[in-house]
């Protein structure tokens, strides 16, 4: 069941998105050649906890993992697509860098990813990147009240297939709220006009992952979270999270 928000509650859901937008910021800044995914994520960790909030990834525990989350971040380097576990591996120059993060403020989450690039940087890499920023942007342009959730999908999918990137089978966004997934599911791909309608007061995490070579697949690395593409090719992920107000898409992450 779909969970409308007040206009209070939608409140409460900006200020844990603006954690995380602050916390994203701090581990981009920080991101240099030689920093470890470990530092970056005892700093998010620790601007979560100065805000008041609890990260939201840390000790989550779905029944398809094998083990709880350890980390206040996904950190997923090239190849890998999501749910990277942050580890003491060193950031080198060229890397391409998703970090996923989520934190609980007064019981409302936020949710929300950045991809990047350290040190100099490939072309094809910023192409990509800023490939899914654009999915990203395309997809709440579309999440306006009397559309549907398909146009969402429709607005991701066609323009990423058209730029000629692939998108991540089998994942998408969801709704969240009080809980960091809930309904509806929001794939990145859809027909126009299908779906359940969206509705001022829907809270809608929109998350496109897109492939560099135009591929879907991907391979579970043997930690049961990390999700690399079957190619090995490179990958970003970008994501907000976006309450649908009456005069349209608001972005509560920004």
């Amino acid at each position: 069941m779909v969970e409308l928000k007040t206009a209070a509650e939608v409140q409460a859901m900006r200020a844990a998105g603006q954690v995380v937008a602050a916390t994203l910021a701090a581990v981009r800044e920080a991101a240099a050649v030689g920093v470890s995914l470990l530092d970056l994520d005892a700093l998010a960790t620790d601007l979560i906890l100065e805000s008041g909030a609890v990260p939201l990834f840390r000790n989550y525990h779905p029944s398809w993992a094998p083990s709880a989350f350890p980390g206040s971040l996904c950190t997923s380097v090239n190849d890998a697509v999501v749910h990277g576990i942050p580890g003491p591996y060193r950031l080198r120059p060229g890397d391409l860098v998703s970090i996923d993060c989520g934190a609980r403020l007064a019981g409302w989450c936020g949710d929300a990813a950045i991809s990047f690039i350290v040190g100099t940087a490939d072309l094809a890499d910023i192409a990509l990147v800023a490939a899914t920023e654009a999915a990203l942007a395309h997809g709440i342009a579309a999440a306006r009240p009397g559309n549907r959730l398909g146009d969402i999908g429709a607005a991701i999918g066609l323009y990423a297939r058209g730029a000629g990137y692939g998108i991540l089978a089998d994942h998408g966004g969801h709704g969240i709220g009080r809980q960091m997934h809930e309904d509806p599911h929001v794939p990145n791909e859809g027909r126009a006009g299908k779906g359940p309608l969206l509705r001022p007061g829907m809270v809608l995490a929109i998350e496109p992952m897109l492939i560099a070579d135009g591929s879907d697949d991907y391979r579970h690395d043997a930690d049961g979270w990390t999700l690399r593409t079957l190619t090995g090719a490179r990958a970003a992920h970008s994501e907000h999270t976006v309450a649908i107000g009456e005069d349209g898409p608001e972005v509560l992450t920004r």
